[in-house]
């Protein structure tokens, strides 16, 4: 299983950075990133896999999800209408700001517990859900003022649930975090257009083969396969913004209409075509 390295856009004059809604349930996204992430989602079963750990929730979920964690998408699979809201947060911000503010030392404590993975019970899920909810629609001061009660109330919650005995371990050293962090940048700018091995191998400051070892050794794929997933996954979101197929193809940057169709039946197992119809559908 591929292990990508997110790259979250977050503005450098705020620490943390709010999703409401972000619709993934047709991608299986199994990532990680070194900021803390917490996530609620309501009105759905789905499956919760963080880390080893591996759940069914049903109805709703809240947890809390340290630095470096890999995971799925919550709402992967889901077919109901839910409701999903995601809050990521700098690790900095509880390392410089909580850490030095007496008040907030059960936060600096929630978050050493982050890194287990942390599941909350119904009574907080709703509460707090509620709470998070509503983030999107403050203005950023009274976000930040909401963010700090969230994770106060989740500091005191007594009824948690620690999803691993110790602490998950980062698999990557900080040179590769930082390899793959570019490499994923390039692909995520330059995706439209042919990217040659050589060009990234370069970037990396590796030997063409050299790269190809370093890659496959991370992700489990070559660069060509995990270029195509990556492209594969930008086509369906066009598919589903009613894009047809063949400017979908060119768009996500492959060079034959042939091409597409062979490689996107390969990775989800149906035609660009026949994946549209369904999910509008």
């Amino acid at each position: 299983m591929k292990t990508q390295l997110e790259t979250l856009q977050i503005a450098p004059e705020h620490s943390f950075k709010v999703m409401h809604n972000p619709r993934m349930s047709d991608f299986f996204f199994w990532h990680f990133h070194p900021e803390v992430e917490l996530v609620y989602i309501e009105n759905a079963d789905g499956t919760r896999h963080v880390g080893t750990h591996i759940s069914r929730y049903e109805h709703s979920d809240l947890v809390l999800i340290g630095p470096h964690v890999p995971h799925l998408n919550f709402d992967y699979g889901v077919k109901t209408d839910y409701e999903k809201i995601v809050l990521h947060v700098r690790e900095e911000f509880f390392k410089e700001s909580v850490a030095n503010i007496p008040e907030l030392s059960a936060v600096l404590a929630l978050f050493d517990r982050s890194r287990y993975g942390v599941a909350f019970d119904k009574a907080t899920q709703t509460e707090v859900g509620e709470w998070l909810k509503h983030l999107p629609f403050l203005s950023h001061f009274e976000q930040f003022l909401q963010v700090l009660k969230i994770f106060q109330r989740l500091a005191q919650s007594t009824k948690t649930t620690l999803l691993h005995l110790k602490p998950v371990e980062n698999q990557y050293t900080k040179k590769e975090q930082e390899r793959l962090r570019k490499v994923y940048q390039l692909i995520d700018e330059q995706h439209h257009r042919k990217i040659e091995i050589e060009e990234v191998a370069q970037m990396c400051h590796l030997t063409k083969a050299a790269f190809c070892r370093y890659f496959k050794k991370l992700t489990r794929l070559t660069f060509t396969e995990f270029l195509n997933h990556y492209r594969v996954n930008q086509a369906k979101k066009l598919l589903l913004q009613d894009k047809n197929v063949t400017e979908t193809c060119f768009e996500c940057g492959f060079e034959s209409l042939s091409y597409f169709n062979r490689t996107f039946k390969k990775i989800t197992n149906e035609n660009p075509l026949s994946f549209k119809k369904r999910y509008l559908k």
